[in-house]
């Protein structure tokens, strides 16, 4: 296989964002109500066992990709793609050019039509990538590397760092401020950013800004996004000292960091659905199923489960039981799958990822 780093000519930068086509539409657009999500479907699902153990012994894992029958998996200080086929784990590839440093390395993988993305944290900034996968379950390789998006600011802390397809077939990325908070209302800035492009990497026509990857502003660290079955978006946000937030996306909508953090009521700017106190939460990576947000908490090691129906309500469970919880997936079976983010804080012997089964709550 060859992981030889290649440059996609037109692959979308921080230049592909107009300043004046940002802010003038931002200016112009008036102050929303709190959206609310549209009722699902299928009613509201939560835990309904202990966890057992899909695989142990991991480092810094960052976030899961389903794939036929096998899971791929990222570590975030390795730079390292793992596949889980059963009971075995084995070593895809290392990611080429990742600078594993704070928060920042190898962190969200998606996996569409044949290609693996992937968002690093490299020495000039944060970028998404692309790679063939080649092989079959027990034997995926990565093909070359094509770069998706760049320019996206890099620090030691808010790289953001979540990727997803979405129901549209576009593909979304969560950027955080990179500890500049500024960036999140500057529309020369990706940081601070939910980006939507296609798969290869353009902007596509119905973007809110045109010409822009800029899905919404005013965001300092989302980590978490995911839609319900009738296309409500959702995205979990680290806050700073006050609250932590879990937000619906709107296109074109801005979410008030640094001017506003959680609830504020304030003009222009779109509140979050729920917030919770830091302690309790800093919630990262997020699945949407049959009626329910399930949220994976770090500093709040817990698992939060919240009714797409009434945002307002939540129930916690393993609290404390597996300590930080870095990303919550949703499993070709239904069954929830929960990483845990231990060996990024001193004392953390090693990582799992666990399973649970989800049952009507």
């Amino acid at each position: 296989m060859s992981l030889a780093s290649r440059r996609r000519p037109g692959a979308l930068s921080a230049l592909a964002v107009g300043t004046m086509v940002l802010v003038g539409c931002a200016a112009e657009r008036t102050t929303e109500a709190v959206p609310k999500p549209t009722a699902g479907t299928t009613g509201f699902v939560v835990p309904d066992a202990e966890p057992e153990v899909v695989a142990s012994g991991l480092t810094t894992p960052w976030s899961v990709a389903f794939v036929d029958d096998a899971a791929l998996v990222s570590e975030r200080d390795t730079g390292r793609i793992l596949e889980i086929v059963g009971d075995r784990t084995r070593v895809v590839a290392e990611v080429p050019d990742v600078a594993a440093a704070g928060e920042g390395g190898l962190l969200g993988i998606a996996y569409a039509e044949g290609f693996l993305y992937a968002y690093v944290t490299t020495s000039d900034g944060n970028r998404v990538v692309r790679f063939a996968l080649d092989g079959g379950p027990g034997s995926f390789e990565l093909g070359e590397v094509e770069t998706v998006v760049d320019g996206i600011p890099s620090a030691n802390i808010h790289n953001g760092g979540r990727l997803a397809l979405g129901p549209d077939g576009m593909l979304y990325v969560t950027a955080g401020d990179a500890a500049d908070p500024g960036a999140a209302q500057d529309a020369s800035s990706l940081g601070g950013k939910i980006l939507r492009v296609t798969p290869e990497g353009e902007v596509p026509a119905d973007n809110p800004f045109p010409g822009s990857p800029v899905w919404s502003l005013g965001h300092r660290n989302p980590q978490g996004i995911g839609w319900d079955a009738e296309g409500t978006m959702f995205a979990s946000e680290f806050g700073q000292n006050t609250f932590d937030e879990l937000n619906v996306i709107r296109p074109g909508a801005n979410y008030g960091w640094p001017e506003v953090e959680g609830i504020g009521g304030v003009e222009g700017f779109v509140d979050p659905v729920q917030q919770w106190a830091p302690a309790d939460a800093s919630p990262s990576g997020l699945a949407v199923t049959q009626g329910s947000v399930l949220v994976a908490n770090l500093r709040g090691e817990r698992l939060r489960a919240i009714p797409t129906v009434d945002t307002s309500t939540a129930r916690e469970f393993f609290t404390g039981e597996f300590g930080r919880l870095r990303d919550a997936v949703v499993a070709p079976d239904g069954a929830l799958w929960i990483v845990t983010s231990n060996t990024d804080r001193a004392g953390g012997a090693d990582d799992r990822i666990l399973r649970v089964a989800l049952t009507a709550g």
